[in-house]
């Protein structure tokens, strides 16, 4: 199996990893969940707060799932997931009601898959592409290499 292929499957399948964790908290923030109210109200946020972060989860799971807009959807996970740690880390802690720091986990592999995703796909994000074009290149110097 050559670099290129290997890249992109390896990347799809952090694709699909980050993107099901996700979509799977989602129903717990939709549903109004007793945890998902006490993490944003903790937040000081609730239910506003809530409800956006799962609008905006759901958007990334379309782009992380999206083939076009696979970057954008790493970009925006990488984001939320920045933010969730950074709650997790001044105000929630790492445990959260005895979950024993699934939901931080849970966060941390999101944003690593998220991130090597970027790694991988970085000529797709129009403004470093400039910059790591030759790189790719030279890993990539198969004819018909997309990621």
């Amino acid at each position: 199996m050559n670099a290129c292929k290997s890249s992109t499957i390896t990347s799809w399948s952090l694709q699909l990893i980050a993107a099901v964790i996700l979509a799977q908290t989602l129903f717990f923030k939709f549903s109004g969940a007793e945890e998902s109210k006490y993490i944003f109200a903790t937040l000081g946020v609730e239910p506003w707060g809530r409800l956006l972060t799962g609008c905006v989860e759901l958007v990334a799971v379309v782009l992380l799932l999206t083939p076009r807009t696979v970057t954008l959807g790493a970009l925006l996970s990488l984001g939320l997931m920045t933010g969730a740690m950074g709650s997790h880390l001044t105000k929630l802690g790492i445990v959260v009601k005895d979950d024993g720091g699934l939901l931080f986990a849970l966060a941390v592999t999101v944003f690593v898959c998220s991130a090597v995703v970027l790694v991988l796909r970085r000529r797709q994000i129009p403004v470093l592409g400039i910059f790591f074009a030759p790189l790719h290149e030279l890993r990539c110097s198969t004819k018909g290499c997309q990621h």
